[in-house]
């Protein structure tokens, strides 16, 4: 059965009435993105590069592997999603799952980089199989993860600063993942041992986010419950059905890969481009070092002009920033670092208010229609993004195999023709901001409705006591 939801002032008097969330809770469910952060990011940025120049993977090969793994998640994500909406397991129906993912996760994400002797296909094999696994437990962790702010408040300000929280230990995650894995691993000129090493490093780092995540937000309210679509054609009938989530989601999914060709280009763009291996970490610290410094100011800008006319701000800076990218051969690094650093600021303002959009459009179909559907659309909204990042793997590794790239053992380095040069270059920087620029469009379509029209029902007469009770 639907659950009604009350009328509009009804509902605009309960939040005035709600008591914030326990620090405790904000800050628990932000330590989650330190897992969600470093899974989303060392793999984009270091996993194909060590297939093609440490395992000797044909790039071609090298982007299937990832891209397969990734792309599974598509079909997982929503039925986690469905799965957690049905659990009525000990512990509430999310953290449980969040349990899971932190168990199984951490191993095999150490296990993707600790190939046997393998070389060619049969080292692509051995990753692929490993890390769809990786992928899947991710899933289980992720999706109902993202769930939890649309059930632990109905309050759009007290989101807003659990997604902060959030927000601000992705911004930590990704600039301390994304300068270790690099840096551990070239440590010792691209060995099988060295990335062994930073494989085990970072599943440390996993584990803490992950656990903590499960730990501190046991204390979590649940003030409202997401129904489950019978199945995926039902959750993507959903989908459809809701106008301003699809150009969202839409939108968000260009932009994410875009981002994901940028990380994949990245150790490329440093070893080729930028002629050493070693200048990925300055150059990650460029790109994240301000998302958490400018990440406020992002969220004064959405607070003060909308939050839509910042994502419009945003999405800008970032296209015009990876058009720049396109000059480094002939301007040299001076212009790298800083066109670099400008995609980072842009970053921060993609990884907020995109987000905080999704809260938005959540909690207005939820008054639209009188339906929690909150683990129905972010099962989507992940797998889109988990595609859209698997892609940009994928794309990359198309951009090298076609401009002729070498691969290539820790023991044998390969001289790259000029084509392959030519290639990485565009393909970190005008492949990246042509579909960011593509985005706009969706971004232009989408419609901000915040609070959503009322429900054609009846006002509910319950007492106060019994409103309550329906929200426990």
């Amino acid at each position: 059965m639907s659950e009604t939801l009350p009328s509009a002032p009804a509902e605009d008097a309960g939040r005035a009435s709600a008591p914030p969330l326990p620090r405790q809770v904000r800050i628990g469910y932000g330590l989650g993105s330190l897992g969600t952060g470093t899974f989303g990011t060392v793999p984009g940025l270091i996993l194909l590069y060590y297939l093609t120049n440490v395992l000797a993977v044909p790039a071609a090969v090298a982007g299937a592997a990832v891209f397969l793994p990734k792309a599974w998640d598509v079909l997982i994500n929503p039925l986690v999603g469905a799965a957690a909406d049905r659990s009525r397991l000990q512990g509430g129906s999310r953290r449980p799952f969040l349990l899971a993912g932190a168990l199984t996760l951490p191993p095999l994400f150490a296990l993707v980089f600790a190939a046997p002797p393998l070389r060619g296909a049969a080292a692509a094999g051995y990753v692929a199989v490993l890390f769809l696994l990786a992928a899947t437990a991710y899933a289980v962790f992720q999706v109902p993860y993202v769930t939890m702010p649309a059930e632990m408040t109905e309050d759009p300000d007290e989101r807003a600063r659990v997604l902060g929280w959030r927000v601000g230990f992705l911004g930590v995650a990704i600039l301390l993942s994304g300068a270790l894995a690099p840096a551990v691993a070239h440590e010792n000129g691209d060995t099988p041992a060295s990335y062994r090493l930073m494989g085990a490093v970072v599943a440390v780092l996993l584990l803490a986010g992950m656990l903590g995540a499960w730990r501190f937000t046991r204390h979590a309210p649940a003030v409202a419950r997401s129904e489950p679509e019978p199945s995926l054609r039902a959750q993507l009938a959903a989908a459809r059905d809701n106008r301003p989530f699809l150009f969202l989601v839409g939108m968000w999914t260009l932009q994410a890969l875009a981002v994901g060709i940028m990380l994949a280009g990245v150790q490329y763009y440093a070893t080729y481009t930028l002629g050493a291996a070693g200048a990925v970490t300055p150059l990650f610290v460029c790109m994240i070092g301000p998302l958490v410094l400018v990440m406020p100011l992002w969220n004064r800008l959405a607070r003060a002009r909308g939050v839509k006319y910042a994502q419009w701000c945003a999405s800008l800076l970032f296209v015009v920033a990876a058009a720049l990218l396109a000059l480094t051969p002939y301007a040299g690094p001076g212009l790298g670092y800083p066109a670099v650093a400008a995609v980072g600021i842009a970053y921060a303002g993609l990884q907020l208010l995109p987000l905080t959009m999704l809260a938005d459009t959540l909690a207005a179909d939820a008054v639209r229609t009188g339906r929690r559907r909150a683990a129905t659309f972010t099962g989507l909204w992940t797998a889109a993004e988990t595609l859209a990042f698997a892609l940009g793997a994928g794309a990359f590794a198309l951009v090298l195999a076609v401009s002729g790239f070498r691969s290539s053992d820790a023991a044998h380095h390969a001289d790259q023709p000029d084509s392959a040069l030519t290639g990485i270059n565009a393909g970190m920087s005008v492949l990246p901001a042509v579909l960011a620029a593509a985005s706009l469009w969706l971004l232009h379509r989408y419609r901000e409705d915040p609070a959503g029209p009322v429900p054609q029902t009846p006002a509910r007469t319950d007492p106060p006591e019994d409103t309550d009770d329906h929200a426990q």
